[in-house]
Protein backbone atom coordinates (compact mmCIF):
# COMPACT_ATOMS: atom_id res chain seq x y z
CA UNK A 1 0.00 0.00 0.00
CA UNK A 2 2.89 2.61 -0.11
CA UNK A 3 2.17 3.72 3.31
CA UNK A 4 3.70 3.13 7.09
CA UNK A 5 1.23 1.05 9.86
CA UNK A 6 1.32 1.98 12.97
CA UNK A 7 -1.20 0.65 16.07
CA UNK A 8 -0.83 0.88 19.57
CA UNK A 9 -2.53 -1.61 22.34
CA UNK A 10 -1.09 -4.87 20.37
CA UNK A 11 0.95 -7.35 22.01
CA UNK A 12 3.14 -9.77 20.03
CA UNK A 13 0.37 -12.17 18.85
CA UNK A 14 -2.06 -9.59 17.70
CA UNK A 15 0.85 -7.42 16.66
CA UNK A 16 1.90 -9.94 14.40
CA UNK A 17 -1.46 -10.57 13.45
CA UNK A 18 -1.80 -7.17 12.35
CA UNK A 19 1.18 -7.38 10.02
CA UNK A 20 0.18 -10.87 7.98
CA UNK A 21 -3.05 -8.70 7.51
CA UNK A 22 -1.89 -5.70 5.79
CA UNK A 23 0.80 -8.01 3.95
CA UNK A 24 -2.13 -9.98 2.61
CA UNK A 25 -4.33 -7.34 1.56
CA UNK A 26 -1.36 -5.66 -0.33
CA UNK A 27 -1.18 -9.22 -2.10
CA UNK A 28 -4.34 -9.11 -3.15
CA UNK A 29 -4.96 -5.76 -4.21
CA UNK A 30 -2.03 -4.38 -5.54
CA UNK A 31 -1.80 -2.89 -8.66
CA UNK A 32 2.14 -3.02 -8.73
CA UNK A 33 2.19 -6.95 -8.34
CA UNK A 34 1.98 -9.05 -11.13
CA UNK A 35 0.37 -11.73 -9.22
CA UNK A 36 -2.30 -10.08 -6.89
CA UNK A 37 -5.61 -11.15 -7.47
CA UNK A 38 -6.74 -7.25 -8.73
CA UNK A 39 -4.62 -7.64 -11.82
CA UNK A 40 -5.51 -11.39 -12.70
CA UNK A 41 -9.59 -9.92 -12.59
CA UNK A 42 -8.56 -6.86 -14.86
CA UNK A 43 -6.65 -9.13 -17.32
CA UNK A 44 -9.62 -11.46 -17.46
CA UNK A 45 -11.28 -11.48 -20.77
CA UNK A 46 -14.75 -12.94 -19.58
CA UNK A 47 -17.59 -11.15 -18.91
CA UNK A 48 -17.93 -12.92 -15.42
CA UNK A 49 -14.92 -13.70 -13.23
CA UNK A 50 -14.45 -16.60 -10.02
CA UNK A 51 -12.69 -14.91 -7.46
CA UNK A 52 -12.14 -14.96 -3.88
CA UNK A 53 -14.81 -14.46 -0.74
CA UNK A 54 -12.38 -11.62 0.24
CA UNK A 55 -12.40 -9.62 -2.92
CA UNK A 56 -16.14 -9.90 -3.56
CA UNK A 57 -16.57 -8.55 -0.27
CA UNK A 58 -14.26 -5.40 -1.05
CA UNK A 59 -15.72 -5.13 -4.54
CA UNK A 60 -19.31 -4.86 -2.76
CA UNK A 61 -18.24 -2.39 -0.31
CA UNK A 62 -16.61 0.06 -3.13
CA UNK A 63 -20.07 -0.64 -5.09
CA UNK A 64 -21.81 0.62 -2.14
CA UNK A 65 -19.46 3.68 -1.46
CA UNK A 66 -20.19 4.40 -5.20
CA UNK A 67 -23.86 4.48 -4.66
CA UNK A 68 -23.37 6.32 -1.16
CA UNK A 69 -21.32 8.88 -3.08
CA UNK A 70 -23.65 9.23 -6.26
CA UNK A 71 -20.35 7.80 -8.34
CA UNK A 72 -17.80 9.98 -6.81
CA UNK A 73 -15.99 7.27 -5.45
CA UNK A 74 -16.23 5.18 -7.82
CA UNK A 75 -14.09 1.58 -8.21
CA UNK A 76 -13.59 1.26 -12.02
CA UNK A 77 -10.93 4.14 -12.63
CA UNK A 78 -7.76 1.86 -12.85
CA UNK A 79 -7.58 2.86 -16.59
CA UNK A 80 -7.80 6.86 -15.76
CA UNK A 81 -5.49 6.21 -13.22
CA UNK A 82 -2.97 4.50 -15.64
CA UNK A 83 -3.73 7.36 -18.66
CA UNK A 84 -2.44 10.07 -15.83
CA UNK A 85 1.18 8.40 -15.07
CA UNK A 86 0.44 6.21 -12.35
CA UNK A 87 1.31 2.84 -13.70
CA UNK A 88 3.53 2.20 -11.59
CA UNK A 89 4.64 2.04 -7.22
CA UNK A 90 4.44 5.43 -6.25
CA UNK A 91 8.27 5.16 -5.25
CA UNK A 92 9.34 4.99 -8.86
CA UNK A 93 7.50 8.04 -10.50
CA UNK A 94 9.54 10.61 -12.57
CA UNK A 95 8.69 13.22 -14.81
CA UNK A 96 7.67 11.91 -18.05
CA UNK A 97 7.38 14.26 -21.09
CA UNK A 98 4.74 12.13 -22.67
CA UNK A 99 1.16 13.09 -22.45
CA UNK A 100 -1.49 11.62 -20.23
CA UNK A 101 -3.46 8.84 -22.22
CA UNK A 102 -7.44 8.83 -22.89
CA UNK A 103 -9.57 10.04 -20.25
CA UNK A 104 -11.91 7.18 -19.58
CA UNK A 105 -14.55 8.39 -17.05
CA UNK A 106 -16.29 5.94 -14.07
CA UNK A 107 -18.43 2.96 -14.73
CA UNK A 108 -19.53 1.51 -11.58
CA UNK A 109 -23.12 0.91 -12.49
CA UNK A 110 -21.71 -1.84 -15.06
CA UNK A 111 -20.07 -4.14 -11.96
CA UNK A 112 -21.76 -6.12 -10.01
CA UNK A 113 -20.93 -9.43 -8.03
CA UNK A 114 -22.91 -12.60 -7.81
CA UNK A 115 -22.91 -15.09 -5.49
CA UNK A 116 -20.11 -14.15 -3.11
CA UNK A 117 -17.76 -15.37 -5.60
CA UNK A 118 -18.03 -14.15 -9.20
CA UNK A 119 -17.61 -10.28 -10.35
CA UNK A 120 -19.54 -9.13 -13.71
CA UNK A 121 -17.64 -6.11 -15.48
CA UNK A 122 -17.53 -5.43 -19.31
CA UNK A 123 -13.58 -6.85 -20.44
CA UNK A 124 -11.27 -4.05 -20.36
CA UNK A 125 -12.89 -2.15 -17.49
CA UNK A 126 -9.92 -2.40 -14.89
CA UNK A 127 -10.71 -2.03 -11.00
CA UNK A 128 -8.81 0.17 -8.75
CA UNK A 129 -10.09 -0.26 -5.50
CA UNK A 130 -8.21 1.91 -3.31
CA UNK A 131 -10.35 3.72 -2.88
CA UNK A 132 -11.83 1.55 0.40
CA UNK A 133 -9.05 -1.22 0.36
CA UNK A 134 -6.58 0.91 3.06
CA UNK A 135 -9.39 1.68 5.29
CA UNK A 136 -10.96 -1.24 5.26
CA UNK A 137 -7.67 -3.15 6.21
CA UNK A 138 -7.30 -0.76 9.08
CA UNK A 139 -11.16 -1.70 10.64
CA UNK A 140 -10.51 -5.35 10.42
CA UNK A 141 -7.11 -4.52 12.09
CA UNK A 142 -8.34 -2.93 15.38
CA UNK A 143 -11.05 -5.67 15.49
CA UNK A 144 -7.49 -8.02 16.52
CA UNK A 145 -6.48 -5.88 19.41
CA UNK A 146 -7.98 -7.21 22.52
CA UNK A 147 -8.36 -3.92 24.31
CA UNK A 148 -8.27 -0.42 23.71
CA UNK A 149 -5.84 0.80 21.13
CA UNK A 150 -5.87 2.27 17.37
CA UNK A 151 -4.49 1.23 14.00
CA UNK A 152 -3.80 4.45 11.42
CA UNK A 153 -1.92 3.01 7.99
CA UNK A 154 -0.71 6.65 5.95
CA UNK A 155 -2.20 9.00 8.48
CA UNK A 156 -5.92 6.87 8.17
CA UNK A 157 -7.25 5.80 11.71
CA UNK A 158 -9.29 3.55 13.81
CA UNK A 159 -9.47 3.68 17.12
CA UNK A 160 -10.84 1.97 20.29
CA UNK A 161 -10.39 4.56 23.12
CA UNK A 162 -8.67 8.16 22.58
CA UNK A 163 -6.07 8.97 20.92
CA UNK A 164 -4.13 11.81 19.74
CA UNK A 165 -4.48 12.78 16.16
CA UNK A 166 -2.55 15.11 13.83
CA UNK A 167 -4.02 17.01 11.18
CA UNK A 168 -2.88 18.52 7.84
CA UNK A 169 -1.19 21.83 8.43
CA UNK A 170 -0.23 20.62 11.89
CA UNK A 171 -3.27 20.45 14.11
CA UNK A 172 -4.31 17.89 16.22
CA UNK A 173 -7.41 16.34 18.06
CA UNK A 174 -8.19 13.69 20.09
CA UNK A 175 -10.30 11.09 18.51
CA UNK A 176 -12.79 9.07 21.28
CA UNK A 177 -13.60 6.24 18.73
CA UNK A 178 -14.16 5.48 14.97
CA UNK A 179 -12.13 6.78 12.22
CA UNK A 180 -10.51 9.59 10.63
CA UNK A 181 -9.43 9.31 7.22
CA UNK A 182 -7.81 11.97 4.82
CA UNK A 183 -7.68 12.39 1.37
CA UNK A 184 -6.06 14.94 -0.19
CA UNK A 185 -3.30 15.79 -3.46
CA UNK A 186 -0.32 17.22 -1.67
CA UNK A 187 1.52 13.80 -1.16
CA UNK A 188 0.93 11.89 -4.29
CA UNK A 189 1.96 14.32 -7.30
CA UNK A 190 4.36 13.87 -10.22
CA UNK A 191 4.54 15.36 -13.73
CA UNK A 192 3.02 14.45 -17.26
CA UNK A 193 3.35 16.16 -19.97
CA UNK A 194 4.64 19.02 -18.25
CA UNK A 195 1.66 19.10 -16.08
CA UNK A 196 1.13 18.18 -12.30
CA UNK A 197 -0.65 15.21 -11.71
CA UNK A 198 -2.35 13.42 -8.33
CA UNK A 199 -3.93 10.33 -7.65
CA UNK A 200 -8.05 11.59 -6.77
CA UNK A 201 -9.27 10.65 -10.35
CA UNK A 202 -12.57 12.66 -10.59
CA UNK A 203 -15.32 10.31 -12.16
CA UNK A 204 -16.88 12.54 -13.95
CA UNK A 205 -13.70 13.95 -16.12
CA UNK A 206 -11.70 10.81 -16.41
CA UNK A 207 -8.61 13.21 -15.25
CA UNK A 208 -7.17 14.49 -11.99
CA UNK A 209 -9.60 16.40 -9.72
CA UNK A 210 -9.56 20.15 -10.08
CA UNK A 211 -11.12 20.61 -6.68
CA UNK A 212 -10.31 23.92 -4.88
CA UNK A 213 -8.90 22.06 -1.80
CA UNK A 214 -5.63 20.60 -0.89
CA UNK A 215 -6.61 17.97 1.72
CA UNK A 216 -9.85 17.07 3.42
CA UNK A 217 -10.43 15.43 6.90
CA UNK A 218 -13.31 13.23 8.06
CA UNK A 219 -14.18 11.57 10.82
CA UNK A 220 -16.67 8.95 11.26
CA UNK A 221 -17.90 5.85 12.95
CA UNK A 222 -15.33 3.71 10.83
CA UNK A 223 -12.13 4.52 9.10
CA UNK A 224 -13.58 3.12 6.25
CA UNK A 225 -16.77 5.20 6.22
CA UNK A 226 -14.41 8.34 6.97
CA UNK A 227 -12.32 7.93 3.87
CA UNK A 228 -15.07 7.35 1.37
CA UNK A 229 -16.92 10.79 2.58
CA UNK A 230 -13.61 12.11 2.84
CA UNK A 231 -12.59 11.19 -0.99
CA UNK A 232 -16.48 12.32 -1.86
CA UNK A 233 -16.49 15.62 0.13
CA UNK A 234 -12.82 16.60 -1.73
CA UNK A 235 -14.06 15.55 -5.05
CA UNK A 236 -17.21 17.86 -4.53
CA UNK A 237 -14.82 20.90 -3.99
CA UNK A 238 -16.74 23.82 -2.76
CA UNK A 239 -20.29 21.51 -2.48
CA UNK A 240 -18.16 19.25 0.14
CA UNK A 241 -18.67 21.26 3.51
CA UNK A 242 -22.40 21.02 3.12
CA UNK A 243 -22.43 17.46 1.80
CA UNK A 244 -20.73 16.77 4.89
CA UNK A 245 -23.06 18.71 7.15
CA UNK A 246 -26.13 16.77 5.41
CA UNK A 247 -25.25 13.46 6.68
CA UNK A 248 -23.75 14.83 10.40
CA UNK A 249 -20.04 14.14 8.99
CA UNK A 250 -17.29 16.11 10.57
CA UNK A 251 -15.19 17.92 8.42
CA UNK A 252 -12.02 20.14 7.54
CA UNK A 253 -10.67 21.50 4.50
CA UNK A 254 -7.48 22.77 4.15
CA UNK A 255 -7.31 25.11 1.06
CA UNK A 256 -4.27 27.05 -0.62
CA UNK A 257 -4.88 30.18 1.81
CA UNK A 258 -7.36 28.97 4.85
CA UNK A 259 -8.53 26.28 6.56
CA UNK A 260 -12.60 25.91 6.32
CA UNK A 261 -14.41 23.54 8.92
CA UNK A 262 -18.10 22.53 8.49
CA UNK A 263 -21.05 22.85 11.09
CA UNK A 264 -20.73 19.25 11.88
CA UNK A 265 -16.72 19.51 12.73
CA UNK A 266 -17.59 22.85 14.99
CA UNK A 267 -20.48 21.23 17.10
CA UNK A 268 -17.90 18.17 17.75
CA UNK A 269 -15.61 20.80 19.13
CA UNK A 270 -18.35 22.62 20.99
Amino acid sequence: MGVDVVTAGAEEEPFAAIAALFSHWDSVFSRFRAGSELNAVNAAESWLVPVSPRFAQVVETAIAAASATDGLVDPTLGNAIEAAGYDRDFSLLEADERPPGPAERGSWRTVRVAGGHLIFRPPGTKLDLNGVVKSLAVDEALALLPGEGFVSAGGDIATRGPAAVGLPGGDSLQLLAGGLATSGRTSRRWLLGGRPQHHLIDPRSGRPSTSRWLEVSVAAESCVSADVAAKAAFLLSSEGPDWLDERDLPGRFVGPDRTVTNDAWRSAFA
